[in-house]
């Protein structure tokens, strides 16, 4: 079964454990360069209880919230749907059963994985597979458009001849790190990122290359485009940005470097001209798009007693913006709603996740690590209800993990973030389903047999809902 280990890589050390727990701070506003000072006017969050439990607010029990009606959308030209990642509820799949499926490419293997969100724009759909091949599918039929081979073929050196590095040996690729990517579409062109070591721009129309600039750090996640330029992190923790027009590099921002991240990667949020970008060191920060100077930055970091695992910090999931705050969650435990303006966090939970949150109306969504759906007001942070996508799951199968990290006799099978699409909120799993909950209970309405695993929260354009699943095929759900 595919579950949640396809997820957890040790990049480069193991994670040493300890006796005991130490609490972190999630401090939004703290400043990197006087970590022990206090700034005026900053605002510090109450410590995260270890291992507290999450449970609904008595008060909220039964009460009724607002969702904003269904609107149709015709293109989902980013990884989020827009520069803001937040789209706040789509007419889409009101049947909710497959149309069609289509082979689009490689599927995942043990070295290469499938970890591109498709984007959609003008009646195509974009993937990227497993090998960095993408491909322009017909949105209505799957019929293919055109394909664009992005990945290493033949001698490596003339693939990419300026760059010299020791990971091309003998013409050929020996790195582990040679995985993933992802795309976004910004005025015609499609814009792509790679493991591989490059960023690039195809023509949408055709698939021809309009520019290709070699980086020297793999990038793992997908690009935001917005402003003229394209910004991507790659896995050395640097968030980079590069000209939309050009390709020509511009400033970059170095975080923390962490030797222990995800599979997943995180793309970067932009709402006017500041960009929000996560880290895997569970940094959170708000940049000037223009030159990259730091507004604010601060740590989803909480520390469990009970599993090694919370010692991975990575924000996997994209930050949103909605509504003049950023939504954000970490692997090591902690969720939070944070100012976008002045990066002050104002509420927290001890949520464990890895997905993008979904912001609607009253309400933002988030999916934990052991499956269930969240459902918390904007405002306060109280829960309005919770649902166990993995209640009654047998939970035998023993996970090893890389050097033994992520071993786990309770593995549960993995569940994206969810759309909310047509008065429903859609998730897809690792065990190969896609299911279908009331918005507003939580409760479950409908379940999909998708045929193999799906690790890539769905998205949705002109009237159908797009999956991506992890054996290359893409699956439209009308």
């Amino acid at each position: 079964m595919m579950g949640y280990k396809r997820l957890c890589i040790a990049a480069v050390a193991i994670i040493a454990l300890t006796g005991c727990s130490t609490l972190s701070r999630l401090n939004i506003t703290k400043p990197r360069e006087s970590a022990d000072s206090e700034p005026v006017g900053s605002v510090r969050i109450p410590l995260v209880a270890v291992d507290e439990q999450l449970s609904v607010a008595p008060a909220l029990q039964g009460v009724g919230f607002y969702l904003p009606p269904a609107a149709p959308l015709d293109n989902w030209p980013l990884p989020g749907g827009s520069p803001e990642q937040s789209v706040e509820h789509v007419a889409a799949a009101p049947a909710f059963q497959v149309a069609w499926k289509r082979k689009v490419g490689k599927g995942s293997s043990k070295t290469q994985f499938v970890t591109a969100p498709p984007v959609a724009v003008g009646g195509r759909v974009y993937t990227m597979d497993a090998g960095a091949r993408v491909t322009a599918t017909n949105a209505l039929t799957g019929g293919a458009i055109w394909t664009a081979d992005m990945g290493p073929s033949g001698d490596i050196r003339a693939y990419l001849p300026d760059v010299k590095l020791p990971f091309i040996k003998q013409g050929v690729y020996e790195d582990y790190q040679t995985f993933g990517g992802g795309l976004a579409y910004d005025g015609g062109r499609l814009y792509v990122t790679s493991g591989y070591r490059f960023v690039a721009a195809l023509d949408a129309g055709t698939g021809a290359a309009v520019w290709r600039q070699a980086v020297s750090s793999p990038i793992h996640a997908a690009p935001t485009v917005g402003n003229g330029r394209v910004y991507a992190v790659n896995t050395n923790n640097e968030l980079q940005s590069f000209s939309a027009t050009t390709g020509q590099p511009g400033w970059q921002y170095q975080a923390l470097v962490e030797p222990a991240r995800l599979l997943q990667a995180s793309s970067p949020a932009i709402s006017g001209d500041t960009v929000i970008a996560a880290f895997a060191s569970g940094e959170l920060s708000a940049l000037q798009s223009a030159n990259g100077n730091e507004l604010w930055t601060g740590n989803l970091i909480h520390t469990s007693r009970t599993t090694a695992l919370s010692e991975i910090r990575d924000i996997a999931g994209r930050p949103i913006v909605y509504k003049g705050d950023v939504f954000a969650g970490g692997h090591s435990g902690a969720f939070a709603a944070v100012d976008l303006r002045t990066g002050a966090a104002r509420w927290q939970l001890p949520i464990v996740t890895s997905t993008t949150p979904w912001a609607a109306g009253d309400v933002v969504y988030v999916v934990s690590k052991a499956g269930e759906v969240i459902c918390i007001s904007r405002q306060s942070g109280q829960i309005f209800w919770i649902h166990n996508l993995n209640a009654g799951q047998s939970s035998n199968a023993k996970r090893s993990g890389l050097f033994g990290l992520g071993n786990d006799q309770n593995s549960r099978t993995y569940w994206t973030g969810v759309i909310l699409a047509s008065g429903r909120l859609i998730s897809v799993s690792s065990s190969g389903y896609a299911v279908a909950l009331d918005a507003k209970t939580g409760e479950l309405q409908k379940t999909i047999k998708l045929g193999a695993p799906a690790l890539i929260t769905p998205m949705a354009a002109g009237n159908m809902v797009y999956v991506m699943l992890d054996n290359g095929e893409l699956v439209a759900i009308r």
